[in-house]
Formats: C-alpha cells, structure tokens, sequence
C-alpha cells in the first residue's frame, strides 16, 4: 500500500493499557495557563524512565472553561492507578498550586472510570483556611495563598486508556524526515483525547527493551540499533532501507483505542505530504507488551 506515493509497511504498532486523568488548568491568561501546564507535564516522556508519561492535549477557550477564563487540558498517565494519583498530587500540588493565577478542573467528565479525590487531598495546604464552594455545578476548594486563592476541583476522574501508539517516518534525509515529523505533529495536535508525550512531540532516540551488548545488562532499555541510519552498514539485523537517511518516531498516548487510531492517521497522512519521506511503519514486539495492536493499512480501508 502507498499514500502519496509513500509506502506503508503492513504492521501494527503495539500499544498497552494505561491509567490516564485528563485535567483542565486554566489561568488568569493565556501564557500564564500554559506554564503551568508545561511545568506539570515536564520530564513525561516515557514511564522507561520518567514517573509518568504526561502532555499538553489542547487549549480551551474562556467561553468553555468554567471559571471563565483561558486554559489547557493535559494528560497525565500511568501504568498504575495509584502511582497516577502519587503523580496527579506531586504535579498539581508543586507546578500548578504554585504558578499565579491557576485553577484546576476535571476535564474528563463522563469518560471517567473512577473518580480520585485529589482536589480534597490538596486543600490540605490550606492549614485549615480552606474552604469548600461551588464553580457552576462542580464542587471545589478554595486554598488561600499569597496570590490570591488556588481553586481546585474536589476530584478527577481517571480511566484505562491507551499508550505506546506510535509510527516510524522514513526519509531520504534526517532534515525531510523532522520536517515530516513535525507536519505529523501538527496533525496530531487537531485530535482531541490525544498527546504525544515526547519532546515536540517527536522521538529522536527509539529505544529497545534490554540491551545488545552482554556488558550492558544493567540497562532496562537502550538505543534502537535496528533504526539508527548510521549503523545501517554496520549491523546485520538492521531495519533502515538504502535509500533512508533520516528517522523519527512518533508516539502516542490517550483516553481509548478509537482515539490513538484517529490520531495515528491523522500523523501518517500528514507526514507522507512532505516529498522524500519514503516508508511509514511502526514498532512492536509481536504481540507480546500490550493488547492493542493498531494496524497501519488498516486505518486507509
């Protein structure tokens, strides 16, 4: 099969259940909201490494906010339930709580498998000068602080979602296959329900479960040798074809399997418009990590 004249490979990517809150912080504008969403989404990239994998979904304007004012949904995400709701207080209590101006809202409403009740272990900052109140229907604390009143709802919701959707971009060149990285992105970014937790959204650095060299077994994971354009004259098994240069992967995570579906087509549509991208395909391992298997050609039936 090829879609703009880019081949795609016949192979699924090989995704995993994940607990994710989908949480609304809004600010008194804009900028204001949106470092305090980057703060509470940093170091998200991968739970290889990082405590939780976590990202920025979309902006929200005032007129759908229920405080009336700007803000950003992020996604915040963990194999466990109760690690998710460690990172939900860590992140909103250290990076939000602190940032001027911020509130903090469900944002996953009827999607939610379960309620935790985060906002109520927050108020606990308050020393007793907390008070319980109303936001429209949504129940919250008001904490006094020196800025003012930090407002959080009383809990979130959290479901089993989906991580590990991902897409490799083949190109003729490392410069083709970021630009078509980032075209992907962009695409990516219109699809609600969905982030891409890496940097810019963008996997430089693929990695593989485990380690090649016997004197590195102290790695949990390391360097995607099979990918990597400068060893492919240099290892047998490697996957990157003569004529690709350049490679980069893109991985994402959200609240279902439909979603991450939507986005992955959106990504791949949208890379093979960019010219010298010359194959899209995908990692897994067989079946063996997670229960979703997206398949790529399948999306263009």
């Amino acid at each position: 099969m090829e879609i703009n004249g880019v081949f795609i490979e016949d192979t699924f990517a090989e995704a995993f259940p994940i607990w994710v809150s989908r949480v609304l912080i809004t600010a008194a504008t804009e900028r204001l909201a949106k470092i305090a969403a980057t703060e509470a989404t940093g170091f998200g990239c991968s739970v290889i490494m990082c405590p939780a994998e976590a990202g920025i979904e979309k902006y929200v304007s005032p007129e759908e906010t229920p405080d009336g004012r700007p803000g950003y949904i992020v996604e915040i995400c963990h194999p466990k339930k109760s690690e998710l709701e460690h990172q939900l207080l860590e992140r909103l209590g250290q990076c939000v709580l602190t940032a001027p101006t911020t509130a903090v809202f469900d944002a996953m409403g009827e999607d939610a498998d379960e309620q935790l009740k985060v906002g109520f272990k927050l108020k606990f900052f308050g020393d007793g000068y907390e008070k319980k109140d109303k936001v429209g229907e949504r129940t919250v604390y008001k904490i006094p602080i020196m800025g003012g009143e930090f407002i959080v709802e009383n809990k979130l919701g959290v479901k089993k979602g989906v991580a590990g959707g991902n897409f490799f971009i083949m190109a003729d060149s490392n410069m083709t296959a970021l630009t078509a990285a980032e075209a992907a992105i962009d695409a990516i970014n219109t699809v609600e329900k969905t982030i891409t937790p890496f940097p810019g959204g963008i996997v430089a650095s693929g990695s593989k479960v485990g380690y090649t060299n016997p004197k590195y077994k102290f790695m949990v994971a390391t360097t995607n040798h099979k990918m990597c354009p400068t060893l492919k004259g240099v290892v047998e098994d490697s996957e990157v074809p003569e004529d690709v240069n350049g490679v980069y992967e893109i991985v994402i995570d959200g609240v279902d399997e439909e979603a991450i579906k939507e986005a992955t087509k959106a990504g791949i549509l949208a890379a093979t418009t960019v010219k010298g991208v010359k194959k899209i395909t995908a990692g897994n391992y067989g079946g063996k990590l997670g229960k979703f298997q997206i398949k790529l050609r399948e999306l263009f039936e």
